[in-house]
């Protein structure tokens, strides 16, 4: 009797690990043949990033017949000309010219000589389209005697250099839409970014240098991942790789507080003129206007040029954190002066050069293509002009899930896309055959002997 049942938990044994093996192969098939395929993304070489014909129209006539373009208060396009024909040029193209004196060559031209005057940090610049000017500005922290010196740099450059003081102190706003903190500080997630094998927060590059590690901003600080290379100074980007390499789900949305988010759908570069929104984990979702581009800041860490400048006020903790308009990403905050309860000037690193720069692309909604192709959104422009400022909106809502939390054993053992948990099946069920067989021949050895020394005794 005893033997019998012997045999049968030996042969359920045997049976229950030839269908573990059988159920471990297919999980691993499946976790290989479901290889997640790459998330609807925007490349930066995609068409549709220009910020609206004005910029077309300036390429086309030269530099030394415009002066930049606009969106002015009724989402007309202008764009600034230097002659007679260039404004006929513009007429015919739909928009509406006005003549200036100064060509953007030489709007450029003074930016590139005062880059090349001794840096004085608490100073900006930008090339002002709307009043054919370079504005020079410097805040508290600036001495009397750099302001002369700086001045006399200016004057010497021309009388469309205008000198101006401002208030505050120009920072990085380093302390997103989602809070992510490593040991330099505490920023904000800007978007999600792949680049076709794994997925990347991008956010500020002065936010922490290579090799920093990121948790998410709640009590139990998940890991969020590691900055595996940016630019700053020079530029303001930087990438922070999943720990698991996956964005996760809603890595097409971006976080505006209260649960809620906006689906971003492309990747653009901005107008002056227009209106933008930006998140962050201090002070939430907050908008204002493009005023400049091309904006070059000295900030006590080091000089960063090709920002975009804008009205948007911004606080400790948002460097890093989103900027948008009708669901096209634009830019990811930088720094400025000011806060939130009295106003300030905000400098946002364009997306666009981030991407081109990393050789990622940016993870869009499904919708953005289609059927679920890629395909990027054109900015919010068309070829009369764009919206009018006033009547711009964030983007599309959706429900923000937050930062994907960090890869846990638990989390990657139920990751139907990962064959770990199918070979431990297999593994396991190798074992409990090479057991059953081993027991079997250890019974039967056992036997073999009691019935040998039975009948030689």
């Amino acid at each position: 009797m005893r033997h019998a049942r012997r045999r049968v938990v030996r042969r359920v044994t045997r049976l229950a690990a030839v269908g573990g093996l059988l159920l471990g192969a297919t999980m691993v098939t499946r976790a290989v043949a479901s290889e997640p395929a790459p998330p609807n993304a925007v490349p930066h070489t995609a068409a549709g990033q220009s910020a609206g014909p004005g910029t077309d129209l300036a390429s086309r006539l030269g530099t030394s017949r415009t002066a930049g373009s606009w969106i002015d208060a009724d989402g007309r396009t202008v764009v600034a000309v230097t002659d007679e024909e260039a404004a006929g040029e513009v007429r015919r193209a739909g928009a509406e010219p006005k003549m200036v004196r100064h060509s953007m060559r030489e709007l450029k031209s003074a930016a590139k000589t005062l880059r090349s005057a001794p840096r004085v940090p608490g100073t900006a610049w930008v090339l002002d389209y709307r009043s054919n000017e370079v504005v020079v500005r410097g805040d508290s922290t600036v001495s009397a005697d750099d302001w002369s010196e700086l001045t006399r740099v200016a004057e010497g450059i021309g009388d469309f250099v205008r000198m101006e003081r401002t208030e505050g102190t120009f920072t990085t706003r380093l302390n997103g839409a989602r809070p992510i903190l490593s040991t330099a500080g505490r920023c904000s997630a800007g978007f999600n970014v792949t680049d076709g094998r794994r997925d990347f927060i991008l956010t500020a590059g002065h936010c922490g240098p290579d090799g920093s590690v990121w948790f998410t901003g709640d009590r139990d600080r998940e890991e969020v991942g590691t900055t595996v290379g940016g630019s700053f100074p020079g530029d303001d980007y930087s990438l922070i790789e999943y720990a698991d390499g996956r964005a996760g789900e809603g890595a097409d949305v971006v976080a505006v507080g209260g649960g809620k988010g906006i689906r971003i759908t492309g990747v653009a570069d901005p107008a002056v003129g227009q209106r933008v929104f930006r998140s962050g984990s201090t002070s939430g979702l907050q908008d204002g206007e493009v005023t400049a581009l091309d904006a070059t800041v000295n900030y006590p860490e080091g000089t960063v040029s090709g920002l975009i400048e804008t009205t948007v006020c911004a606080e400790p903790g948002d460097s890093g954190g989103p900027m948008f308009s009708e669901g096209i990403a634009l830019g990811v905050t930088s720094g400025g002066s000011g806060d939130c309860a009295a106003g300030g000037t905000t400098y946002f690193q364009p997306v666009t050069k981030a991407l081109e720069q990393l050789r990622v692309q940016l993870i869009v909604s499904p919708q953005a293509g289609g059927g679920g192709e890629a395909a990027a959104s054109p900015a919010p422009s068309s070829p009369e002009g764009a919206a009018a400022p006033d009547s711009a909106s964030p983007g599309s809502s959706a429900p923000a899930t937050g930062i994907a939390n960090a890869s846990t054993l638990l989390s990657r053992l139920a990751d139907p896309q990962n064959a770990g948990p199918g070979l431990l099946v297999v593994g396991g069920s190798l074992i409990a055959l090479v057991a059953t067989r081993w027991i079997r021949a250890e019974q039967d050895r056992k036997a073999y002997r009691r019935r040998y020394s039975a009948t030689w005794g």
